[in-house]
């Protein structure tokens, strides 16, 4: 196996690889990725039998068939090299046994060591596939309003990722991690094919996050069965991943039916008042509590040292007065997610979650637990 290619050409593609590859794995295979050279193209892919990345390049056109071939390097090792060779060089990898290969570029040689192509873990194959597709920015938006959300290794393993909630006239993305719930929608046609929910780890999601920046008219194919979901992102990269094998929360009946105390507020006024009082918030548990009255609202916070923060922030309220503790954390990623300049704070009473969204927008929710203060 022999290829070269411009070294600014390789490093993003090298970088998006080596991201799912675990430097420490209990397979040594799972720390290397896979190098393949076929069809005049440079193929990459990583794995950490959860998620596959794989990437496709064009190379060096003059070359022929008997430079083909695959093998495993160490992924760490290579993306590292590849960083600090200068750009103005191209990049000539040469499999010169079947334990190593020899990399070059400019004045520099490095020598390392492979592993066989044939233990790398083989992509998997999917069956009775559904089959459908976004534009890019829609997907990037559905999934940065709502990955916030998804928990961080709870013994609740079905909440360690993503909801894809596949309905015949929508496609709704939900996170919750128990404490809150965020969820997006999208207009979308099912066709012919069942309604299906499927969780997406949380990994696989923050990989494509990460791809989807850039070519926004450009669509992702996306692939769903049983057990794996595929993201065509081009021709040049997909991500595959298991799906979490578990029934998601039924998120509507987490949503507040009706609350009739509402709260209408410049997002940019109350992230500031929020980011002010939590500066004395409790480390630990970072409580504030909101005491809403006639068109005002005031955010206060305490601490063990018995300091206190008290913000005024002007809002549009006309009902009761009301007092309610939030972790201030949760308030401010909900707000965060949201892209318009007003947002609505949709109360029941102090006892009862908060139902956040933009004004006058109803495909974007977010619902966040009260805490006692």
């Amino acid at each position: 196996m022999y290829f070269e290619i411009p070294r600014k050409e390789l490093l993003n593609p090298l970088k998006t690889v080596a991201s799912v590859v675990e430097s420490r794995q209990t397979l040594a295979i799972l720390s290397n990725i896979l190098v393949k050279v076929a069809d005049r193209h440079l193929h990459l892919t990583g794995t950490d039998a959860e998620v596959e990345i794989s990437c496709r390049l064009p190379i060096e056109t003059g070359l022929g068939d008997d430079h083909e071939g695959e093998t495993t390097v160490p992924g760490r090792k290579f993306l590292d090299i590849v960083k600090t060779l200068d750009d103005a060089n191209r990049v000539q990898v040469h499999q010169e046994s079947e334990e190593r290969i020899v990399l070059k570029s400019g004045t520099s040689r490095f020598t390392l060591s492979t592993l066989p192509s044939s233990d790398f873990p083989a992509s998997p194959e999917m069956t009775g596939m559904y089959q459908f597709s976004l534009p890019k920015a829609t997907l990037r938006d559905l999934l940065s309003q709502t990955s916030f959300a998804i928990a961080n290794n709870d013994v609740r393993y079905y909440l360690n990722g993503i909801c894809f909630d596949l309905q015949k006239d929508r496609l709704s993305v939900v996170a919750t991690d128990g404490h809150r719930l965020a969820m997006a929608e999208t207009a979308f046609d099912l066709g012919e094919a069942e309604p299906i929910k499927v969780i997406v780890p949380k990994k696989a999601v923050i990989e494509l996050e990460r791809m989807l920046d850039g070519g926004d008219g450009e669509e992702v194919q996306i692939y769903v069965d049983e057990n794996h979901v595929k993201f065509v992102v081009s021709d040049a990269l997909i991500i595959t991943s298991k799906l979490i094998d578990g029934k998601f929360p039924d998120y509507y009946n987490v949503i507040p039916l009706n609350p009739d105390k509402i709260m209408t507020v410049e997002i940019s006024k109350l992230k500031n008042a929020l980011t002010q009082a939590s500066i004395l918030s409790n480390e630990k548990y970072r409580g504030i509590k909101l005491m809403l009255g006639e068109n005002l609202l005031r955010v206060t916070s305490r601490n063990p040292e018995q300091e206190e923060a008290v913000v005024d922030c002007e809002v549009e309220y006309d009902d009761e007065n009301l007092e309610i503790g939030f972790n201030v954390s949760y308030l401010q990623d909900a707000l965060g997610a949201i892209k318009t300049k007003e947002a609505q704070l949709c109360f029941v009473d102090s006892d009862s979650s908060c139902l956040i969204k933009p004004k006058d927008v109803d495909t974007t929710k977010f619902v966040v637990m009260p805490m006692r203060l």
